[in-house]
């Protein structure tokens, strides 16, 4: 499974990009699914993509076992970071 982020161009924003798209894609097929975002997102028009793996495995920090979560996981919300376990 992997996930699609898409940026436009845009001045208007601090960053000079706005998100367009955020879309998980169930499929193994990394490269299928980047020829087909990389043809249907054009740079030229202006847009930028990344794929990303939406399960990521981790360690948890107290315990020490292995277990999965989604890439885009805040700091805090993962028991793999100290912030977690410190609140």
């Amino acid at each position: 499974m992997y996930t699609v982020i898409v940026f436009k161009a845009d001045k208007r924003k601090k960053t000079g990009e706005r998100e367009v798209l955020y879309k998980d894609y169930d499929t193994d097929n990394k490269s299928m699914l980047e020829h087909t975002v990389k043809h249907t997102w054009l740079s030229s028009a202006g847009f930028r993509y990344e794929i990303h793996q939406t399960m990521v495995k981790r360690t948890n920090m107290m315990g020490g076992g292995e277990y999965e979560e989604r890439f885009d996981t805040p700091n805090y919300c993962s028991p793999s970071s100290e912030s977690y376990w410190s609140m």
